[in-house]
């Protein structure tokens, strides 16, 4: 069984906003720091943001940076990532990820639990 469901994809014009959510297993999610990656195609999976267990520390690419927010809603075991003025490059399948190992979410090569992912199509 999936202990990670995205939903929240979907097609928007350059510019506009939309907000992914992440559904995850109450005892995975306690335990675990909460990252977005994402993947074009014939790219690598690329970074995008991640949100420690405990204090709510950030972290984002360069290229999303002051444009996407993440957070954490500990009652729903839900992580979301809200998405502002996106842009044709940020077209890609979102994949929601937890870091169990130290719960910091510093390291990407920590990360080891996955969902299945949730296609944005961004265009004008």
């Amino acid at each position: 069984q999936e202990e990670l469901v995205e939903s929240g994809g979907g097609t928007v014009q350059s510019g506009g906003s939309l907000t992914l959510s992440c559904s995850a297993s109450g005892s995975l999610f306690s335990r675990s720091a909460m990252g977005w990656f994402r993947q074009a195609p014939g790219k690598e999976r690329e970074f995008v943001a991640a949100i420690d267990r405990h204090v709510g520390r950030t972290y984002y690419s360069a290229s999303v940076k002051g444009r996407f927010q993440i957070s954490r809603d500990d009652a729903r075991s839900t992580a979301l990532l809200q998405m502002n003025d996106l842009r044709r490059e940020d077209t890609a399948v979102y994949y929601c990820s937890a870091e169990s190992r130290t719960g910091t979410g510093r390291n990407i090569n920590d990360y080891d639990h996955w969902g299945q992912g949730t296609q944005v199509t961004v265009t004008s």
